[in-house]
C-alpha cells in the first residue's frame, strides 16, 4: 500500500496519476472500493469527505475503522491512498469537524502504519517518508 499526502491542491492526485502512467486504476472519490470488485489497482481520495459524510449519518469511528480496515487487509491488490492533511494543527470550532479531525487523525495513524510506502507532495515536489 502507498500512502501520498499533502495539503489540498498540492498535486497529488497529478503525481499519483504520473506514477500509474497508462494502467488501469479503479479511482475512489470520497468512497470506499467496493469490496467485490476484482481491480488490480486501486486509488482511494477524498477520505475526508467520506468520513464527515458517514459521521453525519451516525456512524461511530469503531465503524468507519472496521471499513478502512477490511478494505486494507481484504484485498491482494495495489492501493494508493490520496490522503490530505487537515487543519495543521488548529481546532475547529463546529462539532461534526473536531469530530470528523480526530476520527481522520486515527484513521491515517493506521493507514500509515500499515503502509509500505508514503510520500509527501510539497507543492508538486514528492518526499519520500517510508
Amino acid at each position: 500500500m502507498h500512502i501520498v499526502f499533502g495539503g489540498a491542491f498540492n498535486g497529488k492526485r497529478q503525481y499519483v496519476r504520473e506514477q500509474l502512467k497508462d494502467r488501469e486504476a479503479d479511482w475512489n472519490e470520497g468512497r470506499l472500493p467496493d469490496q467485490k470488485e476484482a481491480q488490480r489497482v486501486i486509488v482511494i481520495a477524498g477520505l475526508e469527505h467520506w468520513v464527515r459524510q458517514q459521521l453525519e449519518q451516525g456512524f461511530s469511528e469503531q465503524q468507519l475503522m472496521e471499513q478502512v480496515k477490511s478494505i486494507v487487509r481484504g484485498k491482494q491488490t495495489q492501493q494508493t491512498w490520496i490522503l490530505t492533511d487537515l487543519n495543521r494543527g488548529i481546532v475547529p470550532t463546529e462539532r461534526i469537524e473536531r469530530e470528523m479531525r480526530d476520527v481522520l487523525g486515527r484513521l491515517y495513524q493506521f493507514l500509515f502504519a500499515e503502509a509500505k510506502r508514503i510520500t509527501r507532495i510539497w507543492y508538486g515536489i514528492p518526499q519520500k517518508i517510508k
